[in-house]
């Protein structure tokens, strides 16, 4: 067996390294889930969930992965055969598209080439022509996972408040919510999905459905079946703390946790500046060393991970392995139609500048190591601007 030293550098895009003092909260007893002292906890889990989703409706949570919340979220609040309107960001807006197939809905995929966020024009036109209102809801990813490029949600709202049109309108957060601002109430969303293992700092194991009134009526005369994820089972003894079956107790600790790192010790608003330096950060190496950034739209790069694409001729994936091999670190792969053209770098969770310049050194010998053409530099770029007075970072990267 062959040690290596050190500990290992997780820089895919979620699930993110877990603080310790997260691991330490989870390493405990298991309490009685319908007890007084589980009923503290849930209380406290789901009021501080309002105020990271930013909202005053209820938030349910699953002990499932993201996934399950893309299920929850379609199964509580539509019939077979609804058509729903969705716009191809990328991997992950396509597999929530396969979902919604599978579960025998009628999809519609505005495509892009996954340069760019959701086109709030292109759905605007979209819900016009639908002067009889069969579309019954509008399904956007906030942060593309595999892209890095970010949709602006609060556009999209009033693209459909133009329209007039009642489609419910449904956010995939999963690698936005704790790490990019985000306001479910105000950007009059029905329903949040999110999951637990990238912002929030958790293991994999947690999944979420915030939800608007509208959504909790429509889910009255929804018509697909559902059991595990129905809300109208949760809504009632979450009111008191309680689940109707047995929840994730000790990710529930971590939770917890969690939620009194971002709420109480470093704020929300400072969490997502730190985020928005750190991408930065990353995207001035990534032109130090001559290569180009995925997202091709600056206004819509995600604060959560940057995609690099590779020069013509040269595979992420052998750029990656040689990374691993050589010093301990996990990049994200390219996924679905960019496979083994982009390989992306996680900056999201619980992470500081030491972190993000170890993890571009990583980057920047492994591309020397992998014989992969770039320019020397992209550490020095970010060192320096990190190294830079807090107003000179605000005006550089404006």
């Amino acid at each position: 067996m062959t040690h290596t030293s050190g500990r290992h550098f997780l820089q895919i895009p979620g699930p993110t390294n877990v603080p310790e003092r997260i691991l330490r909260a989870i390493d405990r007893a298991t309490i009685d889930h319908r007890g007084p002292e589980f009923q503290r906890l849930g209380q406290e889990v789901l009021a501080g969930l309002k105020q990271v989703f930013r909202t005053k409706s209820p938030v349910i949570i699953f002990p499932a992965s993201g996934t399950g919340a893309w299920e929850a979220a379609l199964v509580n609040t539509l019939s077979p055969g609804d058509r729903v309107l969705m716009y191809e960001t990328g991997h992950f807006a396509s597999l929530w598209h396969s979902m919604a197939k599978r579960l025998g809905l009628q999809p519609e995929f505005i495509a892009s080439e996954w340069r760019h966020g959701a086109d709030a024009a292109a759905i605007e036109a979209k819900l016009a022509e639908d002067k009889t209102h069969t579309i019954k809801a509008v399904c956007v990813v906030h942060n593309e996972t595999s892209t890095g490029a970010v949709s602006r949600i609060a556009d999209v709202r009033k693209a459909i408040d133009r329209t007039k049109h009642p489609a419910l309108y449904m956010v995939d957060t999963i690698s936005s919510l704790a790490s990019i601002d985000y306001r479910h109430d105000e950007w009059g969303v029905d329903v949040t999905v999110a999951g637990s293992q990238k912002g929030l700092m958790l293991p994999p194991g947690l999944s979420f459905n915030a939800i608007s009134d509208k959504a909790l009526a429509a889910s009255k005369t929804a018509k697909l079946p559902r059991s595990y994820w129905s809300w109208d089972e949760m809504v009632g003894p979450n009111k008191n703390g309680f689940f109707p079956y047995t929840p994730a107790t000790n990710l529930l600790y971590g939770l917890r946790e969690a939620l009194k790192m971002l709420l109480e010790e470093e704020g929300l608003d400072n969490v997502f500046r730190r985020h928005d330096r750190h991408a930065e950060a990353t995207r001035r190496a990534v032109r130090a060393w001559g290569l180009e950034i995925l997202c091709a739209n600056p206004a819509e790069y995600s604060s959560s991970l940057t995609a690099v694409l590779m020069p013509d001729g040269y595979g992420e994936v052998e750029f990656r392995k040689v990374v691993l091999d050589r010093y301990n670190m996990s990049l994200g792969s390219g996924l679905g139609k960019i496979a083994n053209k982009v390989f992306r770098i996680g900056h999201l969770g619980d992470f500081n500048d030491l972190t993000l310049l170890g993890t571009l050194c990583g980057v920047e010998m492994g591309l020397g190591d992998a014989g992969v053409p770039h320019r020397k530099g992209g550490v020095d770029a970010a060192m320096d601007y990190l190294a830079a007075p807090a107003q000179a970072q605000k005006k550089a990267a404006a």
